[in-house]
């Protein structure tokens, strides 16, 4: 059954993200390069989306839909690991150069949470920081000692 689901909010994903913004008569693909957040705001109107495999099979997913618009970003933001309570829920934060710091709020075995997440923009791929366990408050964290290891492939071509 889960597996039928995640096949559901993956398609509904890609097909929030494979919409064509026609108004636009310029149609080349957004290319993300750390330098150039001038280009990434100008595709404000379009969604950027990245999905994640992973797990026995590439069963587990992420998926990740970002909406950049001057230094604000929004977005939504999936986790469906195999056969396990998933998490969903929205995306907001700041994009400073190319990276994004922003908070998670989503809902897992109908609690609400927050988690603080930190990204960065790079060629058609979405890095972040691993999270890890605070022994202290027994909550997941940014772990701030690694860099950008978890890694997000652009799920389609975005366009203008």
């Amino acid at each position: 059954m889960k597996y039928i689901n995640l096949l559901c909010v993956a398609s509904l994903l890609i097909a929030s993200c494979s919409s064509d913004n026609s108004k636009s008569a310029n149609k080349d693909s957004i290319d993300v390069h750390a330098a150039d957040t001038a280009k990434i705001s100008a595709a404000a109107a379009s969604p950027l989306c990245f999905l994640r495999t992973e797990g026995k099979s590439n069963r587990d997913s992420t998926s990740i839909e970002l909406i950049i618009e001057n230094n604000k970003v929004t977005g939504r933001m999936i986790w469906l690991p195999y056969q396990k309570d998933s998490r969903k829920g929205a995306i907001e934060g700041t994009i400073k150069g190319d990276t994004i710091n922003a908070v998670w709020s989503f809902m897992q075995e109908g609690m609400k949470d927050t988690l603080n997440l930190k990204f960065k923009l790079s060629n058609n791929e979405l890095l972040q920081k691993p999270l890890k366990q605070n022994v202290k408050t027994g909550r997941e964290q940014t772990d701030e000692s690694v860099g950008y290891t978890l890694n997000y492939p652009a799920s389609n071509k975005v366009q203008r």
